[in-house]
């Protein structure tokens, strides 16, 4: 029987998500409850501000986009045992070549289609560029790729801080000037089906083609299975005859072109300059999104849905109750926190739980058990 392209995670994983999603939101209504808030009259103004029009909705697609590009890239390297913490830098290489091809090529000189194309195929190149080096590192040297990667990001950061003031700055040097519309990914058609939202662009098509390509890697290629297998054991897929360093370095390509794509969907969509002095927290949201998720495309693409209907209505819920955005933020931290130890609090839960069964054995008397005499 076939292997589905993309597939539900199993039940032990969505109990275990949603396990920790109820725990987060139970840890916000308790800060919401400290600043004397309701929490309930809260959240449903934050769930409101995601999804009360068209217009919500399409910017939390939009805000998911970038979401579900990063925490695809996450993904695919933990699938291969590696953690790339690198998606901050590697989205903002590509960023900075989307903006950079955005900004050189003169309107009108070719046919925006290809400009679209070529601004998005560069991007991801440069990700993935970026992600190839803590790859190799890990390949040759057994140098870690987390420390490559933080190194990465860093270097990402100082050199665009060093391009944009030097070749693409606008009246203010820490800023480029706008990307021309017609060389963004927003289009009209897509506005005015979400009432007229400007965030809402190509990119979700993007993301949605990568969530599709990724689960038809890992689940029906031959790539895909030796891939995993190295994520598994690295010693036995060696031992098997997987080439284990080419597979690190591959991964860590895909890996990184995936969030090069991110950057060119913030950057050239949601977003229509880059700025000096930051690092996408995009990239860092990917971790976390990953981690939920369970490391699979459909897990990573509906948890991502999740954090953009909070980043989109947390603004709503500040404004409706006066209840900080911030609360926002802390919720998804402490749902990554749980989805970090669920397996602890699963672990924790089957022994209580045994724990308890064994107490209720104890206090049952000899003659009502089942099958005793009469």
């Amino acid at each position: 029987m076939k292997k589905p392209l993309i597939r539900i995670r199993d039940g032990r994983s969505v109990r275990l998500s949603l396990f920790a999603i109820l725990l987060g939101l139970l840890a916000g209504a308790v800060l919401i409850l400290t600043i004397g808030g309701n929490p309930f009259v809260s959240y449903w103004h934050m769930f409101r501000g995601g999804l009360m029009d068209l217009s919500r909705i399409g910017t939390a697609l939009a805000s998911a986009t970038n979401l579900v590009l990063t925490g695809l890239s996450v993904a695919f390297a933990f699938r291969t045992g590696l953690f790339n913490i690198g998606a901050a830098g590697q989205m903002l290489a590509g960023a900075m070549t989307v903006t950079a091809i955005g900004l050189s090529i003169p309107v009108g000189a070719l046919p925006r289609p290809f400009v679209l194309l070529l601004m998005v195929l560069a991007a991801g190149l440069a990700g993935a560029l970026w992600g190839v080096v803590p790859g190799l590192l890990k390949a040759k040297f057994n140098v870690h790729e987390v420390v490559t990667c933080i190194m990465m990001n860093w270097i990402a950061y100082n050199l665009v801080s060093w391009l944009i003031p030097a070749y693409f700055a606008s009246n203010l040097p820490s800023e480029t000037p706008l990307i021309p519309k017609e060389h963004l990914l927003r289009t009209g058609w897509m506005a005015s089906i979400f009432g007229d939202n400007e965030y809402i662009n190509y990119g979700f098509f993007i993301s949605l083609l990568m969530m599709v390509v990724v689960g038809f890697i890992l689940n029906r290629t031959t790539l895909g299975y030796e891939l995993k297998a190295v994520g598994f054991n690295r010693h036995a897929a060696e031992y098997a005859g997987i080439r284990v360093n080419r597979s690190m370095v591959l991964s860590m390509a895909v890996s990184g072109l995936l969030a090069g794509l991110a950057g060119a969907t913030y950057y050239a969509g949601y977003a229509n300059k880059l700025v000096v002095g930051t690092l996408p927290a995009q990239g860092f949201d990917g971790i976390a999104i990953s981690l939920i998720g369970a490391n699979t495309p459909t897990g990573v693409f509906l948890t991502a849905l999740f954090f953009g209907i909070l980043h989109t209505g947390k603004g709503f819920m500040n404004a409706m109750t006066d209840t900080p955005p911030e609360i926002a933020d802390t919720i998804i931290a402490t749902i990554v926190y749980f989805a970090a130890t669920s397996i602890l609090i699963e672990r924790y839960g089957k022994v209580a739980a045994k724990w308890w069964k064994d107490r209720k054995g104890r206090k049952t008397p000899a003659g009502t058990a089942k099958g005793g005499a009469d």
